[in-house]
C-alpha cells in the first residue's frame, strides 16, 4: 500500500508541475468573476485549490493568485450590477428557472432582507457567504444600490476574501510541506483533500443560514 501511495504521489507531483501557472491564474479569475455574476461555481474552492498549489508549485505565485481571484470578484460583481441595472428582478426570476436549489424565492428574499438591514456591509461580508456572494450585485442594482458606493464596497470584500483566503491557505501548505517534507507530495494531497472538504462543509452550512 505505502508504494501505491508513492505512486500516486509521484504522478500528483509531475502532474501539477506541467500546469502553466497563466492557465492556473486564468482560471480562478475566470471561475471567480462568473460565479461573482451571479453562475453558481465553486470559486471558494478554486481559489483553495490554486492557493494551496502555489505553496507546492514553484512557478505559481500566490499573490498573482490573490490578485486574480479579487479581480474577478470586482469584475463579475459589477456585471452581476449591471445585469439587475438593465433586467431588474426579472434576473431573479430566470435565475429561480435555471438554479432553483440556489435562487429559490425564499433564498433571495432573505438575501434582499439582508441587503435591505446592513447595506453596503452586506456586499462586503457577502464575499464570505456563498449565497451572498453570487446575489451581491444584481441585489444592489435592484435595491438602488449607488454604483459608487457598490464598487466600494464590493472592491474591499472581494480583496479582503481573496487576499485572506490566498493568504491562510498557501501557509497552512507551507506548514504541511516543512512538517512533512519527506511526504509532500502525499501531505499536499491529503491538505488539498480537507481544506476542500472543511470548505463544502462551511460552504452548504452557510447556505443554509
Amino acid at each position: 500500500m505505502p508504494e501505491i501511495w508513492g505512486k500516486i504521489a509521484t504522478v500528483l507531483a509531475q502532474w501539477l508541475h506541467t500546469v502553466p501557472p497563466l492557465l492556473v491564474y486564468v482560471v480562478v479569475g475566470l471561475v471567480v468573476g462568473v460565479e461573482s455574476v451571479g453562475i453558481p461555481l465553486p470559486g471558494e474552492i478554486v481559489l483553495v485549490t490554486a492557493a494551496l498549489m502555489a505553496s507546492h508549485h514553484d512557478g505559481v505565485s500566490p499573490l498573482v493568485v490573490g490578485i486574480s481571484a479579487s479581480a474577478g470578484a470586482i469584475i463579475g460583481d459589477s456585471l452581476g450590477y449591471a445585469l439587475g441595472k438593465r433586467f431588474g428582478p426579472r434576473v431573479f426570476g430566470w435565475a429561480g428557472e435555471k438554479f432553483p436549489r440556489h435562487f429559490s424565492p425564499d433564498k433571495v428574499d432573505r438575501a434582499r432582507g439582508v441587503f435591505e438591514r446592513f447595506g453596503a456591509w452586506a456586499v462586503f461580508f457577502g464575499r464570505f457567504v456563498a449565497l451572498l456572494r453570487i446575489l451581491s450585485g444584481p441585489l444592489a442594482a435592484t435595491m438602488n444600490m449607488h454604483y459608487g458606493k457598490f464598487l466600494l464596497a464590493n472592491a474591499a470584500g472581494g480583496i479582503a476574501w481573496a487576499g485572506g483566503t490566498t493568504a491562510a491557505v498557501y501557509f497552512v501548505g507551507e506548514a504541511a510541506e516543512h512538517y512533512l517534507a519527506e511526504f509532500s507530495w502525499v501531505a499536499l494531497l491529503v491538505v488539498l483533500v480537507a481544506v476542500v472538504a472543511f470548505s463544502v462543509r462551511a460552504r452548504l452550512r452557510r447556505s443554509r443560514r
